[in-house]
């Protein structure tokens, strides 16, 4: 590379990095997460729930000719952000309750039991392996504060599941979808690699690590992008990457490193680990407000959260705080819920109810 042009990128980086950090030193202190979270939490419950047929809409208003009730995903967000909320206050039987809801999208149905898009006695829908390892993290999640037994079968029966979407089309990795196998994307193959590296943790079991490792080279190798975060997916007709860089796979890929390196101690994967978040820091927040969904940030915040443990610099939680406050004075409408213009669905209330939780949980151990 011509000298003058490195010497120029590492200005703009510098100069990128500076705003980052101004940003983060003159952010407002004013927002209390905790209070945030429990009133959001009841708008949630206001707006979506739906108590006489147990169940969340998945829109505010439900359109003529749409469904009646949420499809697995936003469950999948649910769950997850449940469980951050027990963490942080000690209530029980949250994680519990979302799981008991997702029993309903029980689909048993050959090659493995998994999880279907839809409720099975209201049609059911297509399986998706991403939807169903969100639920096998959440359940891990939950099965390492409690060590309850029924979270880490159900991990392992999703675990399963998610396998019977992997083949050799492609050198391997994990289909997006059962019925149409037509891309492998990061968003199978991040969260699978996530899954399989906490059931190691769990059982010990070498055959979850191999599934990991196989995973990890398969991702960096085909979807890796120049910067150091991670493309969509691959078409597997023509072999066509399509190149969107979104924050939530970007999230597992980075907390993979971390898994890994706590598993083996190796530190190139928390030097791998502290290179995607400087480079997710400056692509998807150093303008101070999110660059896509809050739930796929949320997915981000996680892997931000667990870098924290083993690399202290704060910057990256701390940028985020600002695209989250800008999100909540900026975004936010009568009913207490996310989408001024137009209430946003409950895939996005709950990436901002997960949000929430693990913000109210930093500022309450760290005085983020």
């Amino acid at each position: 590379m011509n000298i003058r042009i490195f010497l120029y990128a590492v200005m703009i980086r510098l100069l990128v990095c500076n705003s980052v950090l101004a940003q983060t030193t003159d952010r407002s202190d004013n927002f209390q997460y905790q209070s945030e979270l429990d009133e959001f939490q009841q708008a949630i419950e206001n707006n979506f729930y739906d108590p006489a047929a147990g169940f969340y809409k998945e829109t505010v208003v439900v359109e003529k000719d749409k469904n009646a009730f949420s499809y697995l995903w936003p469950l999948c967000g649910l769950i997850q952000a449940n469980n951050e909320i027990e963490k942080l206050s000690g209530k029980k039987d949250l994680v519990q309750r979302m799981l008991n809801m997702i029993q309903e999208y029980y689909d048993p149905v050959a090659p493995a039991p998994g999880y279907a898009s839809y409720i099975m006695k209201l049609k059911g829908g297509d399986r998706f392996y991403d939807d169903n390892q969100w639920i096998g993290i959440a359940c891990l999640d939950a099965y390492k504060r409690e060590k309850n037994p029924a979270f880490l079968k159900q991990a392992e029966l999703i675990y399963r599941y998610m396998m019977t979407g992997y083949d050799t089309v492609l050198q391997g990795g994990i289909y997006w979808q059962e019925n149409k196998k037509t891309s492998k994307n990061t968003c199978s193959n991040g969260p699978g690699i996530v899954l399989a590296l906490q059931l190691y943790q769990a059982t010990k079991q070498k055959s979850y690590l191999d599934t990991a490792l196989q995973l990890y080279k398969w991702v960096n190798d085909h979807l890796k992008a120049p910067s150091g975060l991670y493309y969509d997916n691959i078409q597997v007709g023509n072999k066509k990457i399509g190149k969107a860089i979104y924050s939530y796979n970007t999230g597992t890929m980075l907390q993979s490193n971390i898994y890994l390196y706590e598993i083996t101690r190796d530190r190139k994967y928390l030097k791998q680990a502290v290179a995607i978040a400087d480079s997710a820091l400056l692509y998807f927040h150093a303008n101070g407000t999110f660059r896509d969904d809050y739930w796929f940030n949320a997915v981000l915040l996680r892997a931000y959260q667990h870098l924290l443990q083993h690399h202290k610099d704060t910057k990256y939680i701390k940028a985020f705080q600002v695209c989250t406050d800008h999100a909540l004075m900026k975004n936010r409408n009568p009913l207490g819920l996310m989408g001024k213009d137009k209430t946003l669905d409950l895939v996005a209330q709950s990436g901002m109810l997960e949000i929430l939780a693990r913000l109210a949980f930093l500022q309450k151990t760290h005085q983020l």
